[in-house]
This record gives C-alpha cells, sequence and structure tokens, in this order.
C-alpha cells in the first residue's frame, strides 16, 4: 500500500522516519505528475516544493501555526497533506480545486494570494494581531520564492519586519526562477550541487569560501551553540566600564564574518536573522534548520535560505530551459507537454513587435518575468540589447519605461492585463502625466478561466480609459493587433497607448480588413433597428449574433469599436439613428466601455434605447472561458436574446 494512501492531514507525516518521507516524497511526485497530465496547471514549481512542504508540516503544526504561501501556485503538495488528494481530478475546472490557496476550500489556507511578492506583509499583519491578543496562532510561516524575492513589496515588508522585530520565520524558497530565470542577486547565492550553471567547477577560494558558510550555518543551527552565544553577549554586556565597548566588538567581529562568508548579510542589515543556505531536497536538513528558526523566533524575524530545483524529479521539467514547465496544458506523462509555443493575439504581437523593431532601433521591450507567455522570447533572441525582464516588479517597469521615453526611447511594456494593477500609480502619475510615447501590451485580457478570479483581466478598461490622454485599443483579430501596434507607434508622439487582447484563440481576416488609428469599422449594416457596437474579442460573437438574428428577419448593424478610449465619434453618431444599441465588453460593466458608449449616445438626445452588456462587479470563479462568457450573456446567444427582448419590450 502506498504512503500517500495513509495521508489525510499534516499529523500524519510526523510519525513516519525519514526513508519514508523520501518515499512519501517520490509517490507525491508521481502523483502531481498525473494529476497535471489530465487537467493542465502548475507543475515545475510544485515538483520542486515537495520536500520543503513536507518539512513544513512536520515542525509546524498548521493551522495553529500559520503557514502561508507566495506565490500561491506552489501549494499543490500543501493541499494533498491537508486532506485534498480527492479532488485533484477536478483541479483548475469549473466548480472544482483552485490553483491556488483558498479558504473557501481549508481550514490550513489563509490567503488567497496568486500575485506575487505579498506574503510577508500579510505575516506582519498577522504577528501584529497575534501580539495584541486578538489572534490565536502560534509560529507564522511565510513561504516566499519561486521568483517573489524579486518584487519590490516583499522588500518594503522585510524592512519593516526587521524593524518591528515581531517573530515571522521566513522560508525563502530560491529556485533561481519565477517564470523564467530569477532577475536577483540576492537569491541563488549558493548552489545544491558542487559544479556552477556552465557546468565548471567553482575555483578553489569559491569553494572553500563555500565550505566555511556551511559550517558556520551549521554551527549556528546548533542549540547548545545559540545558548552559549546569548551567555557570551550577557557576560561582555555587564562587565564594568568596558561592557558596551566588549558587546559592540563582538558584533562588529560576527558581522565581518558574515560579510566575508555569506552574502545574504543582507537580512541581518534590516535585523532579520539568516539560516542557509540549506538544501530544500534533503528532508532532515530541512528539518533542523526550521527547528531552530522555531527556537530563535522570540528574537525576532528569521530567514531560512532553501535552496531548491524547480522541476525536480520529472526530466521534461527539469530540461525545459524556458521555465522548468512552471505550468502546462494536459499532456502524455510519459513523454512531457509539447513545447510551449505561443499562439493567437500572443503570437500576433510577437511577429508586430520585432517587424516594428527591425525599422526603428529606439524600440525597447520590456517584461516582468513573462518573456515567454506575453511573446517577447523571438524579441529577445533578436535583439538582446533591447529586452528587459526585470522580474515580478511591474511598478520598476513602468516607471523605468518613464525614464526610457523621457531619453528617446519607445519602450514597450509587456505585462498580464491582472498584472498591470499593480503598477496603476505608475501608468498614471509616472507615464501618462507627463505624456510621454510608452506602449503598453495587455495580454490575458478579459476572462482567462483556470486561473480563477485574481488571473481575469476585467478592470484594464475601465480603468485606462479614465485616464487622461491614454489611447485605449482593442483588436478583434490577428491583423487587427498587427495594425494597431504599427499605429501606436506613431499614436505614442502624443502619448501612452494601451492594446489589450485575450488569451487563447484569434480570429483570422484578410489584411485588408482592417481599420486604422482610432477609428472604428462598420462590419455589417442593418436598417435602423438594433446597432451591436462590439469591443475586441466580443467581435466574432456579435457578427454570430448578427447572423443568428438575420434568420430570424431581424437586421443588425454591427460596429468593431477598435479605440475604446477616445471613442469614434461617427460610430457614437451612426448608433444614434438606431432604436435599439446593445454594447458588449469583456469587462466590467460599472464604468466600462459600454456605459462611457451609452453616455456618449444619449448625449446626442436621440430616441435610441442602449443595453449595455459587460462583466458584473464581482471575483468570478475559474470556469473555461466560453462557459463563463455564456453564463453572463456575454456570447453570441446572449445578445440574441438581449435583442429579442428589446425588440419585445418596444412593439
Amino acid at each position: 500500500m502506498a504512503l500517500l494512501d495513509n495521508i489525510t492531514e499534516p499529523a500524519d507525516l510526523r510519525g513516519l522516519s525519514l526513508p519514508e518521507i523520501e518515499q512519501l516524497a517520490e509517490e507525491i511526485r508521481d502523483f502531481i505528475v498525473l494529476a497535471v497530465s489530465e487537467t493542465g496547471g502548475h507543475l515545475g514549481s510544485n515538483l520542486g516544493a515537495v520536500e520543503l512542504t513536507l518539512a513544513l508540516h512536520r515542525i509546524f503544526e498548521s493551522p495553529t501555526d500559520a503557514i502561508l504561501w507566495d506565490t500561491g501556485h506552489q501549494t499543490y503538495i500543501h493541499k494533498i497533506i491537508t486532506g485534498r488528494r480527492g479532488s485533484f481530478s477536478e483541479l483548475r475546472q469549473g466548480g472544482g480545486l483552485s490553483g491556488y490557496p483558498s479558504r473557501e476550500e481549508s481550514k490550513h489556507d489563509f490567503i488567497e494570494n496568486s500575485h506575487a511578492s505579498t506574503v510577508l506583509s500579510y505575516a506582519h499583519g498577522l504577528a501584529v494581531a497575534r501580539d495584541a491578543g486578538t489572534s490565536t496562532h502560534r509560529h507564522i510561516v511565510a513561504v516566499i520564492g519561486d521568483g517573489s524575492m524579486t518584487g519590490g513589496m516583499a522588500y518594503e515588508a522585510l524592512n519593516n519586519l526587521g524593524h518591528s522585530g515581531r517573530q515571522v520565520i521566513i522560508v525563502l524558497n530560491d529556485n533561481g526562477r519565477s517564470y523564467a530565470p530569477t532577475i536577483s542577486n540576492l537569491t541563488s547565492v549558493g548552489t545544491i550541487d558542487e559544479a556552477d550553471a556552465t557546468g565548471q567547477t567553482p575555483r578553489l577560494p569559491d569553494r572553500v569560501t563555500k565550505k566555511l558558510s556551511r559550517k558556520l550555518t551549521n554551527i549556528r543551527l546548533n542549540p547548545v551553540y545559540v545558548r552559549r552565544q546569548r551567555k557570551i553577549e550577557n557576560f561582555l554586556r555587564e562587565l564594568p566600564v568596558v561592557g558596551k565597548q566588549a558587546e559592540q566588538g563582538m558584533e562588529a567581529f560576527k558581522a565581518a564574518v558574515r560579510e566575508f562568508l555569506q552574502p545574504p548579510s543582507f537580512f541581518e542589515a534590516l535585523g532579520v536573522r539568516y539560516i542557509g543556505p540549506i538544501d530544500g531536497h534533503d528532508v532532515a536538513a530541512l528539518e533542523i534548520a526550521l527547528l531552530a528558526a522555531q527556537q530563535r523566533s522570540d528574537e525576532g524575524p528569521i530567514v531560512v535560505h532553501v535552496l531548491t530545483q524547480k522541476g525536480r524529479g520529472y526530466p521534461p521539467a527539469e530540461d525545459d530551459d524556458e521555465k522548468n514547465l512552471h505550468d502546462a496544458p494536459s499532456f502524455d506523462p510519459v513523454t512531457g507537454p509539447d513545447k510551449s509555443v505561443v499562439t493567437g493575439y500572443t503570437h500576433a504581437f510577437s511577429d508586430a513587435i520585432v517587424k516594428a523593431a527591425e525599422n526603428d532601433s529606439r524600440i525597447i521591450a520590456i517584461t516582468a518575468a513573462m518573456p515567454g507567455p506575453t511573446g517577447l522570447l523571438n524579441f529577445q533572441d533578436r535583439f538582446p540589447q533591447r529586452f528587459l525582464d526585470v522580474g515580478i516588479a511591474e511598478q520598476h517597469a513602468v516607471t523605468m519605461a518613464a525614464g526610457m521615453a523621457m531619453g528617446g526611447l519607445r519602450p514597450v511594456v509587456a505585462l498580464y492585463s491582472t498584472f498591470l494593477s499593480r503598477a496603476w500609480d505608475q501608468v498614471v502619475y509616472d507615464v501618462a502625466m507627463h505624456r510621454l510615447p510608452v506602449v503598453f501590451c495587455l495580454d490575458r485580457a478579459g476572462i482567462t478561466g483556470d486561473d480563477g478570479p485574481s488571473h481575469h483581466g476585467v478592470y484594464d478598461m475601465a480603468l485606462l480609459s479614465k485616464v487622461p490622454g491614454m489611447r485605449v485599443l482593442a483588436p478583434s483579430s490577428v491583423q487587427e493587433l498587427q495594425q494597431m501596434f504599427h499605429d501606436a507607434m506613431t499614436l505614442a508622439n502624443d502619448g501612452p497607448v494601451v492594446i489589450r487582447y485575450p488569451k487563447g484563440a484569434a480570429r483570422q481576416v484578410d489584411e485588408h480588413d482592417v481599420g486604422s488609428g482610432l477609428l472604428a469599422r462598420t462590419l455589417r449594416n442593418g436598417d435602423g433597428s438594433l446597432c451591436i457596437l462590439a469591443v475586441g474579442k466580443m467581435v466574432g460573437a456579435a457578427l454570430l449574433a448578427a447572423q443568428q438574428l438575420a434568420d430570424n428577419n431581424i437586421s443588425a448593424t454591427v460596429w468593431d469599436v477598435r479605440s475604446c478610449a477616445p471613442l469614434d465619434p461617427a460610430m457614437i453618431a451612426n448608433a444614434s439613428t438606431h432604436a435599439h444599441v446593445i454594447t458588449i465588453e469583456d469587462g466590467i460593466r460599472d464604468g466600462g466601455i459600454g456605459i462611457a458608449m451609452a453616455d456618449a449616445i444619449t448625449s446626442l438626445h436621440t430616441n435610441a434605447s442602449v443595453s449595455v452588456l459587460g462583466l458584473p462587479t464581482q471575483f468570478i470563479p475559474q470556469a473555461k472561458p466560453a462557459v463563463i462568457l455564456a453564463r453572463l450573456g456575454l456570447d453570441a446567444d446572449g445578445i440574441v436574446k438581449t435583442a429579442q427582448q428589446l425588440l419585445k419590450n418596444s412593439s
């Protein structure tokens, strides 16, 4: 019988021997590969966190001890251990198991974060509540890694934690990656293997330094050493006359040793104790380190630096140079997933930026830890000196782009729509207020599906259309996106431009069947009874709806809005001549583009009735995008139903 069959809660781990834990780790890896092969999901980050998760749940007692995860996509093992193994057949499916921590799923999940670099702030807040007596948590353990330490918010929290002296245990899961290789000089100071990343054996002085560092780490993990250290410090402090100077001398000596042997003395300079680096696949070493951190928690915040290998134990993940199978669609577990390639709108953007950059040396591409998913790998290969990956640091990316634009460059910032919200202040006050020529290309706009409410890109149009001088474009086809990118290079002369587009398949049209600039396009002319104004991806649904209506002798005019801000006055004027108008978008309805179009039509003192279709202001659970849109009436059938109701009410 497999050991995994007997694990239903964390307490079940504590009676196992270390050899049994090692066997369990392999069983868990096999289970994760098979589960993700059926449903798709985050694979590499979870394969690298198996031993770490087991050690955490053996040393700490969740939920009395709060174990917080950042990023949340490395919690599959945590979910298995906390009784959710039977739900993995529905991982990331509608109504099924979330791909991230979920407070609704388990008492062991405290935060539902899937936006990185937030956990230290949560931990600081929970520590304040615990110390105030309003929370019963004993230890607060914040697991941060998979690139999250490249985010500025993590450093803000670290600074405040060190200053406050709050008792928080920080586990830095350093796998050298976020999605792409981690952009940081702080992490990956050690390696699990003796050879370096180039396959070369380190120089003798470096090997000596690393061995000394490990010896020092082992000494500092020894509780006898810790007790004696405190006795010596107390003895020196109490010496008559010279006590203070003696204590300061001891601290200076210790600091000098740390500075020479341990690059992460950065932490201790902030008032955060440091242990490591620890082999994150050695359960015995992990447990010793975590116990030591637990015993020293009264000293204030402490970091346990753990080195892990993303994709550990599954050759296709280990051999994936781009992302170690960070995420994957369903696949054959024997051979692994096919090589990841960009498709749809992302592929169109990839081609467009390379083509533009060949003719304009000012173009610089910037992304935040997502060169592959945003379609920039070809650009990176073609123009390596004009490509910048800043890590999980969207705020920095945007303001850096502002500086580039001030200096005469033409920066293109490629992000997921949901992650641009992390840099809202910078978009408004650093770019737009200066009217700078920055082009934002927002992938995964609208309903994204499997990753759930934190990843739906539903706020971009409502927010960005309110920024003075911002032009917001939404392509309805591959060819429209390429045209919009070309036009954006000129439009940016007057200030920032946003092009937002969805994940997945894209419409294909004739290369000449596109618009230009900030103008909308008429795709179908009706008899004046009904007009449909469709934004971006919704154009396909609008055309299908118009055909269904025509089959029922209802003639509809269809416009491709193209420019969400500013709106094309000719489109608004034409819509106002119709008896009924339907607007449809895959962004939030409240304050969205449909409301803006309705206001513009009404201002013309028309008798047209306007029905605005968009997403509700609520967190939308995971499901396939088509299923979500259909449920909300944002598909062809939904448009037809709305149109029929409008015409029925007016008859």
